[in-house]
């Protein structure tokens, strides 16, 4: 199976070392966010995941420990975005830690495997189209020789993401404005010889030259693996989401980040986290009831070659 660390949290930011005992232990337990006295335990053994997907705004608590991962085909969607403090709080300085660390991680592991999201894009009086336009262009200068593609979506209002942001001031962005954005961010994507994708858009851009995403991508694992992984799309997921299935370790409120556009939940703080806990936030209880997740591998069997 596929491993998402994790839409829900940034694993590898805020639990890196949580996650690294999972690994050691083989397995990990994850809370159903529907029903929290259902508990999954979800292998972790090389032998049932064939490839890890993190996500994450800060990989430095991890880069130190990548040759841990050796046994595993993974890859990071990274998000850096032009966002100040006032919208993502919890973030260290992005020129003296996030960028150093977006280039040291593809120095280690490869361009092909760090995939930077620019996400989600919202026009503000500071944030602006014109804003946008000149930070994506010198962002992207930086970032091209340390990536290969960047996925980008537009603010989707969820739960209380307008009460949230409201201070901010947003701007109306209706379709036609998104796509003049969109149109002009491809025109620099490619100028810095970056593939530009979106991320469970409807919005079909194939015109400009912007793909749909699959951020859980089975191809790109089977390019690491070396053949093709047999898996379908997840359907717990936004139907113009293109990810591959996958099995989230993450549990949401659990990120202290302090994004003001976040879609997983308000922070419930460190006290809930034991990093030798098998599960992220909390122990198991004597209510709870534990069930192993069947996991099988995805794996075709047929090498892949690559034309």
């Amino acid at each position: 199976m596929i491993v998402s660390a994790s839409r829900r949290t940034d694993i590898p930011a805020f639990y890196s070392r949580w996650f690294f005992n999972r690994l050691r232990e083989g397995y990990v337990l994850v809370r159903n966010p529907a029903a929290p006295r259902r508990i999954s335990r979800i292998s972790l053994g090389p032998e049932d995941v064939d490839g890890i997907v993190f996500w994450t705004k800060n990989p430095a608590p991890m880069l130190d420990k990548l040759d841990l991962l050796r046994e595993y085909a993974y890859y990071f969607q990274f998000t850096l975005t032009p966002y100040g403090r006032e919208v993502e709080s919890g973030l260290p300085s992005k020129n003296r830690v996030i960028l150093p660390a977006f280039r040291r991680l593809a120095d280690k592991i490869g361009p092909q495997r760090v995939i930077w999201r620019y996400d989600p894009i919202f026009l503000s009086r500071t944030y602006t189209l014109d804003h946008h336009l000149r930070t994506f262009e010198k962002m992207a200068r930086r970032l091209a020789p340390f990536t290969n593609k960047c996925i980008i979506s537009f603010l989707d209002y969820y739960h209380d993401t307008a009460r949230k942001m409201a201070d901010l001031e947003l701007l109306p962005f209706p379709p036609a404005l998104q796509r003049q954005l969109a149109a002009q961010m491809a025109e620099i994507a490619r100028s810095q010889g970056l593939q530009l994708e979106t991320c469970a858009e409807a919005m079909d851009l194939q015109d400009l030259g912007i793909g749909h995403a699959r951020c859980v991508d089975a191809r790109l694992l089977g390019k690491l693996l070396d053949c093709e992984l047999e898996v379908g799309k997840d359907k717990q997921q936004r139907p113009a989401c293109g990810c591959a299935e996958s099995a989230d370790i993450g549990a949401y409120g659990s990120c202290p980040g302090g994004c003001r556009y976040c879609y997983a939940g308000p922070w419930t703080g460190f006290s809930a986290h034991d990093p030798a806990s098998p599960l992220l936030l909390g122990q198991v209880g004597p209510e709870d009831v534990i069930v192993p997740r069947a996991s099988r591998s995805l794996r075709s069997g047929q090498l892949r070659f690559d034309i």
